[in-house]
């Protein structure tokens, strides 16, 4: 008891015990934390149900890439923390499930499979992981809500560098490219923006706000409909095509222009 009594007395007992209450409250706080955090992830994408139905059909078709808990493997990154939006553009879009590991994931059909519930489950699984971007409700990509002349002078700042002026898209190194965006939806456009899939950076709410965001989706959804006065479209490349069609052309005249006028020089001798 004297050595106890001696403790408890010592100038440095009171921190001891500080430090140990300290210690407690932030365990019992994460240990609360933790369980409640995959029902309001879930709750926040979608409804808890799908949870289960999302984690059967991840194993079933996801985990030979993933891995059966999402970690990752050699040839597919992990999905903990990417969010729902995440899921949901790279289903919705037909990028996943990927036929085969490639520099790029390209656009393609739906995976027969697929459909809309099945990839609101998987979604929610995934969410539920490490939580990320929520799919984005139905104001947040309404173009008719946004300011399509601040979105275009948004989408020459930050897109066009990639995607061209008129979201046409355009090559990348290494066998990467930025995809045409005239088949995307106002959706998968705000969730590409917030998830930043393959070659993209991740546009998030400090750099871009959602207003901004919705305004870029006016601008892209709007600039579809646009006429062309000028001429031939090209295919909206830009100056890569124009030049190329040019110099063909250009060519072309020349060396038709050369025969004629040697041909009119033989005919004079």
């Amino acid at each position: 008891m004297t050595r106890i009594t001696a403790w408890r007395r010592h100038p440095l007992a009171r921190y001891a015990v500080l430090i140990f209450a300290l210690a407690l409250v932030g365990m019992a706080y994460t240990a609360f934390a933790q369980a409640g955090k995959p029902a309001d992830a879930a709750l926040a994408a979608g409804k808890v149900d799908d949870v289960a139905e999302g984690k059967s059909l991840f194993v079933k078709h996801c985990s030979s890439c993933h891995g059966m808990n999402a970690q990752g493997t050699t040839s597919a990154p992990t999905l903990i923390g990417v969010g729902a939006a995440a899921v949901d553009f790279q289903m919705s879009t037909g990028r996943m499930p990927a036929a085969a590991p490639a520099a790029q994931a390209p656009r393609k059909p739906q995976a027969p499979w697929v459909d809309e519930t099945k990839t609101r489950q998987i979604a929610a699984y995934v969410q539920s992981l490490g939580g990320g971007p929520q799919v984005p409700g139905q104001e947040q990509v309404d173009a008719k809500l946004g300011d399509a002349g601040k979105g275009g002078e948004l989408f020459r700042a930050n897109c066009i560098q990639c995607h061209n002026w008129v979201g046409a898209g355009g090559a990348l190194t290494q066998g990467k490219y930025a995809p045409n965006l005239n088949e995307a939806t106002p959706t998968q456009i705000y969730e590409a923006m917030v998830t930043g899939p393959q070659a993209m950076p991740v546009f998030n709410d400090t750099t871009i706000t959602p207003e901004e965001k919705r305004s870029m989706i006016a601008y892209i959804t709007q600039v579809r409909s646009q006429r062309d006065p000028g001429g031939f479209a090209l295919g909206r490349i830009g100056p890569v095509t124009e030049g190329l069609v040019a110099f063909l052309v250009g060519l072309s005249v020349l060396v038709i222009a050369a025969i004629w006028i040697t041909a009119k020089k033989r005919q004079k001798s």
